[in-house]
C-alpha cells in the first residue's frame, strides 16, 4: 500500500497540573478537558506580573494530554510512526503504557516508531504526553506551552524511505535545462535482503509528467542504503519570489516481483543560488536583495497554536509590502510556514539556536532589570544540539524557499555571558539602562574565544549532511567576535545592527559574503544595503509584533513589527512599502507637530483641533507628490532620495487631505486621502478567507474545523474607520467556539479567554472554530449598532 499520513489533531484530553499515573492506559481521563491541536495552554490563562516579562507574563506549568484512537486491521504488518511537529517542552511520551522517550526542545519535529506498541482492529490505543514547562523564564520571548503543533501518524510498508529520507537538489538550472538529483535513503525492516527499483517522478503544476529518474538498489535486512537518481529536466520553470513555480516530487518503490507503491510526495522547486563576496546574492543568475523580516512563532491570542491560514493572512500582507524573505527567529518554525513560503515566494533563513552551551540573560521583571534568570536550552545543548540541528536540516532541506542555515543568533552578545580581555567594557545593541558594572570584563565569565570552536563544530556538522545550503549566523558584537575566529568557518556572515562595520569588515574579509541578519527600521540601514553591492540584503526586526520580550508590566509584548499582533498594518508598513515595493504607491500618515516624543505615533487620521499644526508624512516610491487640503493645493514636493518620506506642516482644518504622487516620465500615479471622521456609529465584520491549498490529510480521530478569522472594524456614519476608537465590544457565538480576541494593543492584559475586549485603533480580529454547519457571530457594544455575521452553509 502507499505510504499514508493521518492527522491526529482531534479527540485529545487535557489536564493542567501533574497526574503522575496518567501514563497508564487504564487511567481514567473522563473528566479531563476536551481539546484539539494545536493547543497552547499559556494563552488560556490570565496574564500575571508574577510570571516572566521575557515570555510575556504568560503561565507555564505541567500539562498532560491523552489520545484514544483505533487502527484498522489492514494496517497490521505495516510500520507505524507517530510524528510531533513541536511540543513545548520537555515532553515524555507513552504508547499503551510503554514509554517511548523524552524530548527537551520545544521547536524540533520528532517522531517515534510505535509499530511494536500499537493494537489493530477493535482494541483501542492510547497516547499519553506529559509536558513540563515549569521554567517560565526559559526564553527571551514567548514560547507557549503544550502540544503547540500538529501530530500525524505515518503508516508505511516495511520497505520504506527513512524519515525525511528524500533529498532533492538542482546542481545546475536555467530556462533551457536543469540537472536534478534525488538522494533516497531506503530502510528495509524485513528479515530478508530486498532488491527494488526506486523511481522519482516530477509532475508539473498541471499534473503532466515533467521527468522520471530511477535506479535499482539492494538493501540488507534490517538495514538502510542510499541510492542517487539523477538526470536532466528540459525547459524547467524556475522558482523565484516573483514566480514561485513548484513541482510535485513523487517517490515510488517497486520491489522485485511485486507491484509498485508510493512512499513519499512533496513539492520542490527548480532554482540555483549563490553568494558573491563583492556583488551579493544571486537567484537563478539574477542579482537579488533580501527584503526580509524576522518573525517569531506566536499570533497573539492564539499563542503558539497557529494553523496554516493564520500565517497565510500575515504573509499576504508582507508580500504586498514588498517583502521577499523571512528569517525564522530564533528556532525552527511550524512546517506549514515553509510550505507557504514555497507557494507565495519568500526566501528563508532557517535558524536553529538562540543559545549554545552557556545561558543568556532571561529578563523576568522587565527588560534589563537585574537580576536576570538563566533557564533555557543551554542545559540540553551538549547532548541534544546535533540531533536538533539534523532534524531541522533533514525536515526543511527540500524547500526551495530555504536558502540559509543559521546556526545561532547573537551567541556573541557582549557579557551574555562571553567576554574577552581585549575589551575592558562592551555595550550591546539592546543594553539601554544596563548597569555599568554588567558591561565590564570579568575573567570569571566564559572566554569568547570558545565561540569560534563551537561555530566551527556546528558548521562542520551542517556540512556533514548538506553542502548545498550555505551556513551563517547572526553576530551581535563583531567588534570582538570577528577578530577571534567567530566568522571564519561560515559561508555567509550575518550582522545584527552593525551597518557601520560593513565597509571595514568587507575589507578584512574580502572572500566572505555579508548580509544584515537583523536590522532596525531606520532608512539609513536600508540605504546601507542599496548603496553596497556586496551586502546581500537585510532582515528587519521585526515583521510582526510578538508576545514576550516585554519592557515591563503591563506591556506584555514587543511592538517592533510592521504588523500588529492582530495582523493589521501600522503606518510603518506603508513606509517600508515605499522602500521595497515596485508597484506605484502613496500613503499618508499624521501626528501632532508639537509631539516631541522619541517614538512619535503616526496614524492615518485627519481628526485634530482646528488650527493646530499637524505633521503630514507622505510615503511614496514615486519622485514627487502634491498635497491638497479640501481640494486646495498646498504645493508639490520632490522626493529626496536621502530622505525616507515627504513632509508638510499643515494647520488642521476639518474635511479631507489628499496626496497625488506621480512620475512625470513614466506617467505613473498613486493617490491617498484621509478624511475627518465622525463619532463611531456601527460595527463591521469581515471574514478573512484563505486562497491557498490545504494539506490533504485524513484524520483517524475526526476532522478539526479550520480556525475562522473575522476582522472587526468600528465605523462612522459614512462607513469610515475610526482609528481613534477604543470601544468595548462583546462577542457572542452560536454554533462555534470563540478561541480568542486580539486587538494588537501590547499593553492590554485582558484575558484572551474573555468574550469582550476593547478595539485598538478601531479594529480587532476574532479567532473562532465552528462546530456546526452554520456559525452565527454577533458583536455588540454601546452605543454602536451591533453586527451579525453568519458563516457556513445552511
Amino acid at each position: 500500500m502507499n505510504t499514508t499520513t493521518h492527522l491526529l489533531n482531534n479527540g485529545w484530553k487535557f489536564y493542567y497540573g501533574d497526574k503522575p499515573d496518567a501514563w497508564q492506559k487504564g487511567f481514567c481521563d473522563q473528566d479531563w478537558q476536551d481539546v484539539c491541536l494545536p493547543h497552547d495552554w499559556s494563552v488560556q490563562m490570565p496574564f500575571s506580573r508574577e510570571y516572566s516579562s521575557g515570555t510575556g507574563y504568560a503561565a507555564g506549568g505541567i500539562g498532560w494530554y491523552r489520545l484514544h484512537f483505533s487502527l484498522p486491521e489492514q494496517y497490521r504488518g505495516k510500520r507505524i510512526r507517530i510524528c510531533f511537529d513541536g511540543i513545548y517542552k520537555n515532553s515524555r511520551i507513552w504508547c499503551n503504557s510503554y514509554y517511548l522517550g523524552y524530548y527537551p526542545n520545544g521547536y524540533t519535529t520528532f517522531s517515534y516508531d510505535i509499530t511494536e506498541q500499537v493494537h489493530f482492529g477493535e482494541e483501542e490505543n492510547l497516547i499519553s504526553v506529559r509536558v513540563d514547562r515549569t521554567e517560565i523564564a526559559d526564553s527571551r520571548w514567548f514560547t507557549g506551552s503544550g502540544i503547540t503543533r500538529k501530530v500525524t501518524l505515518l503508516v508505511e510498508e516495511p520497505l520504506h524511505l527513512a524519515e525525511n529520507g528524500m533529498f532533492f537538489t538542482t546542481p545546475e538550472a536555467s530556462c533551457e535545462s536543469a540537472a536534478v538529483r534525488f538522494e533516497n535513503e531506503v530502510v528495509n525492516d524485513f528479515d530478508q535482503t530486498r532488491t527494488l527499483t526506486v523511481t522519482n517522478t516530477l509532475f508539473a503544476e498541471d499534473g503532466t509528467t515533467a521527468g522520471s529518474y530511477s535506479g535499482t538498489l539492494t538493501v540488507p535486512a534490517h538495514s538502510s542504503s542510499v541510492i542517487i537518481c539523477e538526470g536532466s529536466l528540459q525547459h524547467p520553470r524556475l522558482w523565484s519570489p516573483d514566480c514561485p513555480v513548484l513541482y510535485q516530487a513523487v517517490t515510488s518503490f517497486t520491489p522485485e516481483g511485486e507491484e509498485s507503491y508510493t512512499t513519499n510526495c512533496c513539492r520542490v522547486g527548480i532554482r540555483t543560488f549563490s553568494f558573491d563576496p563583492d556583488h551579493g546574492f544571486f537567484l537563478n543568475g539574477v542579482s537579488t536583495k533580501f527584503k526580509g523580516v524576522c518573525v517569531h512563532h506566536d499570533a497573539g491570542a492564539l499563542g503558539a497554536a497557529l494553523t496554516r491560514p493564520i500565517w497565510e493572512r500575515r504573509l499576504q500582507k508582507l508580500k504586498k509590502m514588498g517583502c521577499n524573505a523571512i528569517r525564522c527567529s530564533h528556532n525552527p518554525h511550524m512546517p506549514e510556514l515553509y510550505d507557504l513560503c514555497d507557494e507565495m515566494g519568500f526566501l528563508m533563513m532557517d535558524e536553529a539556536f538562540d543559545e549554545w552551551e552557556a545561558p543568556k540573560n532571561k529578563w523576568s521583571t522587565g527588560h534589563n532589570v537585574y537580576p536576570p534568570k538563566h533557564e533555557g536550552y543551554y542545559l540540553h545543548f551538549p547532548d541534544w544540539h546535533k540531533k536538533d540541528l539534523f532534524a531541522m536540516i533533514r525536515r526543511d532541506r527540500n524547500h526551495p524557499s530555504v536558502i540559509l542555515w543559521s546556526i545561532g543568533n547573537e551567541i556573541d552578545y557582549p557579557n551574555d555571558p562571553y567576554c574577552h580581555p581585549s575589551f575592558a567594557t562592551m555595550t550591546g545593541n539592546n543594553d539601554a539602562n544596563k548597569p555599568a558594572a554588567e558591561r565590564l570584563y570579568s575573567p570569571d565569565r566564559p572566554n569568547a574565544e570558545r565561540l569560534a570552536v563551537l561555530a566551527r563544530m556546528l558548521t562542520e556538522e551542517v556540512k556533514s549532511i548538506d553542502t548545498t545550503h550555505p551556513v551563517t549566523l547572526a553576530a551581535a558584537f563583531p567588534e570582538l567576535s570577528s577578530r577571534i575566529g567567530f566568522l571564519d568557518s561560515l559561508d555567509v556572515a550575518g550582522y545584527n545592527y552593525k551597518e557601520h562595520l560593513y565597509e571595514e569588515s568587507h575589507r578584512r574579509f574580502p572572500d566572505l559574503p555579508f548580509l544584515g541578519s537583523e536590522n532596525s527600521h531606520d532608512y539609513k540601514a536600508w540605504r546601507a544595503v542599496t548603496d553596497k553591492d556586496y551586502i546581500s540584503g537585510q532582515f528587519l526586526w521585526t515583521g510582526i509584533d510578538y508576545l514576550g520580550e516585554a519592557h515591563g508590566w503591563p506591556v506584555r509584548a514587543s511592538g517592533a513589527g510592521l504588523l500588529t499582533l492582530a495582523g493589521f498594518e501600522k503606518s510603518g508598513y506603508y513606509r517600508r512599502m515605499s522602500f521595497w515595493s515596485e508597484q506605484p504607491m502613496a500613503r499618508l500618515a499624521t501626528a501632532r507637530a508639537n509631539d516631541d516624543r522619541r517614538w512619535k505615533a503616526y496614524l492615518e487620521t485627519w481628526n485634530y483641533t482646528p488650527g493646530e499644526e499637524v505633521e503630514v508624512l507622505c510615503y511614496t516610491n514615486l519622485p514627487e507628490a502634491e498635497l491638497f487640503l479640501n481640494g486646495i493645493s498646498l504645493g508639490k514636493k520632490e522626493r529626496d532620495e536621502k530622505e525616507e518620506c515627504i513632509r508638510w506642516i499643515v494647520p488642521f482644518a476639518s474635511g479631507s487631505i489628499q496626496v497625488t504622487a506621480s512620475d512625470p516620465f513614466s506617467q505613473k500615479t498613486a493617490f491617498h486621502t484621509l478624511e475627518t471622521v465622525y463619532a463611531p456609529c456601527r460595527i463591521h465584520l469581515s471574514e478573512w478567507k484563505s486562497s491557498g491549498r490545504q494539506a490533504d490529510l485524513v484524520s483517524v480521530t475526526g476532522d478539526v474545523p479550520e480556525i475562522v478569522q473575522v476582522e472587526v472594524s468600528v465605523l462612522d456614519q459614512n462607513d469610515r474607520l475610526v482609528v481613534t476608537d477604543a470601544s468595548l465590544l462583546q462577542v457572542t457565538v452560536n454554533g462555534g467556539t470563540l478561541l480568542g480576541i486580539e486587538n494588537g494593543d501590547i499593553s492590554d492584559c485582558t484575558d484572551y479567554t474573555s468574550s469582550s475586549r476593547r478595539v485598538f485603533q478601531g479594529r480587532m480580529i476574532l479567532f473562532l472554530r465552528p462546530f456546526s454547519a452554520v456559525m452565527e457571530l454577533t458583536v455588540s457594544g454601546e452605543p454602536l449598532t451591533p453586527a451579525v455575521l453568519r458563516i457556513g452553509k445552511d
